[in-house]
């Protein structure tokens, strides 16, 4: 199995690798993290989505590279608002989106997938049928960093639909430990899920 995976990186360099393996280290914390309802996923947010920066844009992943740059905007967005407080309390508990931010997140999905387009178009990257994925996954993944800087519940489910189409499709792009990232994070998005609408049940029940 490490035979086959490694196999995938035979044209990278060494120092690629190595990044690759870190970004998908904090990767994993950060969003381990997150499903504690933990600040420090932005920090160790941003380590992982710089180091992605650098290696999509060296690929001409560029659809994924805006992705990260989004991601690293977002969690220094999202950083400040979890870190208001009034007196004691979190000015932005956990919470489930109002009709009008599921409004505000539909028309971010359809901004995110125009820009790409014309990204892609621009660069003549419609090539490959990744790239009608990548527009796709990409305004998911923008509208769930959105609602996770906010710290809507909604979240979570769209991290898992991201994760569950982006697992074949690193694969097939020969980021295997990337694709295995998402494996793990398919699983950490489910379980996060599961404790942030167990601790909005009880705060209704205490009410």
């Amino acid at each position: 199995m490490l035979e086959l995976i490694f196999s995938q990186y035979k044209d990278y360099e060494t120092i690629d690798i190595v990044l690759e393996i870190i970004a998908v280290i904090f990767g994993i914390i950060s969003v381990l993290l997150a499903k504690k309802n933990n600040i420090w996923v932005y920090p160790t947010g941003l380590i992982s989505t710089t180091i992605y920066t650098y290696l999509l844009f060296k690929y001409t992943l560029l659809g994924d590279m805006l992705i990260n740059i989004y991601y690293t905007g977002m969690s220094i967005y999202g950083w400040i608002l979890w870190s208001k407080k009034r007196g004691n309390t979190n000015e932005y508990p956990i919470s489930t989106t109002s009709t009008n931010e599921k409004k505000q997140g539909f028309l971010i999905f359809l901004a995110t997938m125009s820009f790409v387009v014309l990204v892609y178009l621009f660069f003549n990257k419609f090539d490959n049928w990744t790239s009608y994925i990548d527009t796709f996954t990409t305004g998911i993944f923008f509208v769930g960093m959105w609602l996770m800087a906010k710290r809507k519940i909604e979240n979570w489910i769209l991290w898992i639909i991201g994760d569950l189409i982006s697992i074949p499709l690193y694969f097939y792009k020969g980021l295997w430990f990337t694709a295995i990232q998402f494996i793990i994070f398919t699983f950490i998005a489910y379980f996060g899920y599961q404790e942030w609408k167990t601790y909005l049940q009880q705060k209704t029940t205490t009410k």
